[in-house]
């Protein structure tokens, strides 16, 4: 683990690096416990309740509801050495609306799943919000056609025809702490499920940190106003190696998006979302 504190150089990493840089305090071989991790939340982070977040020792809360006491008192419950974890502590400090946003919508399935005949069902809502906390990238562009690429699976297209687009007119954001987890040992098949948002102009025009606060911002209002994830029909696939720069070695050409078993056809048609932003 020690050695990784010193790199995180990849692309992959550009929202998070600054934080992993850092390290455990002092110096220790270990993780940050759960209340060195409280430092790194921007002032003001609040839960779908309007709590303060704070990030707390798991053993101090046994058999709690996580969405549920979350929402309610702020407290996230947080496994000690726990890279997973971590990385969902990360992503509260980079979106932090978003993850509020999501909270709500749990905390508002809950309730209503527990109606007699309901009680226990997580339902398509919840499975959708689960997928983004976990495995979510948010991909931003101002041209409209990228989500329709994506939805008919034509990854040359996306990723080698317009390569070129990687550098201004697309950005991504992960947001899953499971799959930054995954980038600590990258590999090939390495897939996150994706939402596409349109924004005016385009995402080079922006300042990487300003793109992110944008988007948190809006995407977390439509998330609350139920206007986007109520069916993981709505997240698409996406291939996070074949984004131009992000496989560590260089090996990023024909035979490399050939690979039918990372790069998959589309089994059927889809109708992609994109979300419009302000």
């Amino acid at each position: 683990m020690p050695d990784r504190y010193a790199g995180f150089d990849e692309p992959y990493w550009a929202d998070y690096r600054d934080a992993l840089r850092r390290g455990p305090p002092d110096g220790r071989a270990v993780l940050p416990a759960p209340e060195d991790l409280n430092a790194c939340l921007p002032t003001g982070t609040v839960s779908g309740g309007g709590q303060p977040i704070r990030f707390v020792d798991a053993d101090r809360l046994p058999n709690t509801d996580y969405e549920r006491h979350i929402f309610e008192t702020g407290e996230v419950s947080t496994r000690r050495n726990s890279w997973h974890d971590v990385f969902n502590a990360l992503v509260w400090s980079r979106f932090p609306a978003v993850k509020a946003a999501l909270n709500a919508r749990h905390r508002a399935e809950i309730i209503a799943g527990m109606s007699p005949g309901d009680a226990g069902r997580r339902g398509p809502v919840r499975d959708a919000l689960t997928l983004l906390d976990e495995s979510g990238a948010l991909v931003v562009t101002h041209r409209a056609d990228v989500s329709g690429i994506m939805a008919r699976h034509d990854w040359r297209t996306l990723f080698v025809d317009h390569r070129d687009r990687w550098r201004n007119d697309i950005a991504v954001f992960v947001v899953g702490h499971a799959v930054l987890e995954k980038f600590l040992d990258p590999y090939k098949a390495i897939t996150a499920h994706a939402i596409c948002l349109r924004i005016e102009p385009a995402p080079g025009r922006f300042a990487r940190a300003e793109l992110r606060q944008r988007v948190d911002r809006e995407l977390a209002a439509r998330i609350r106003s139920g206007l986007c994830l109520n069916s993981t029909a709505e997240l698409q696939p996406l291939p996070l190696m074949g984004i131009p720069g992000w496989w560590p070695r260089p090996e990023q050409d024909g035979g490399f998006y050939a690979d039918t078993q990372v790069f998959r056809p589309a089994t059927g048609k889809r109708n992609p979302l994109i979300i419009e932003l302000e």
